[in-house]
């Protein structure tokens, strides 16, 4: 009986206990937010850049295929009535080598010499069988011209000296005769063909918006 009263005083302590503790508040431990650094919103680094602001040098543009290969595009001329409109591209395996079409002489094509727009144009035969002579072709990105001369060698030296020498030159020629004699014979020698003509600037379209 004893040991029966003594359990039952046991199990009633047990549970006022559990109640009390149940009564008690949780707390949540609270916790600090941490902070994160951002320099652009530091007012330290705001006031060293203030200083500087005017000495910065912008961002440059990234390079377009356009702007490291200024010769391709397309051209007009109005002293070339055989090429008015001549147009230029780049090789797809070669970016050393340019195409001319428009020129009487059929396609052609150039290999660069000296960048960024300076080529020679190679003895070739177009796909049409024409036979084309040695040449030279410059871009000029200031004047925004380009002039092409073929019939005169490339002058690795001075390419543009071509373009001032570019006429006709005697060629002179000795036949001998009987008699031992030797005449002097001379004839014209055929005329380099030149270009000269001005790139078309494509403008990008650029939409605005109103508010009506």
């Amino acid at each position: 009986m004893k040991k029966t009263i003594g359990m039952m005083g046991g199990f009633a302590l047990s549970m006022l206990f559990l109640t009390a503790a149940a009564q008690e508040p949780v707390t949540t431990p609270t916790t600090t937010p941490t902070t994160v650094w951002d320099a652009k919103k530091n007012p330290t680094v705001d006031s060293i850049n203030a200083k500087y602001k005017d000495l910065m040098i912008p961002a440059r543009e990234p390079m377009t295929i356009d702007k490291i290969f200024p010769v391709i595009g397309q051209y007009q001329s109005t002293v070339n009535t055989d090429a008015p409109a001549v147009t230029i591209t780049l090789d797809p395996e070669n970016k050393g080598m340019i195409w001319v079409e428009g020129v009487p002489q059929g396609k052609i094509k150039a290999m660069l010499r000296k960048s960024p727009s300076t080529y020679k144009i190679p003895v070739q035969k177009t796909e049409d069988g024409k036979e084309v002579k040695e040449g030279t072709l410059v871009f000029d990105k200031d004047a925004n011209t380009l002039n092409i001369v073929i019939g005169t060698p490339y002058n690795a030296e001075d390419p543009l000296a071509v373009f001032n020498t570019a006429t006709e030159e005697p060629v002179v020629a000795e036949v001998k005769t009987k008699g031992s004699k030797t005449k002097v014979k001379t004839k014209a020698k055929v005329k380099p063909w030149t270009y000269s003509g001005s790139k078309l600037v494509v403008e990008t379209a650029s939409t605005t918006t109103s508010n009506q």
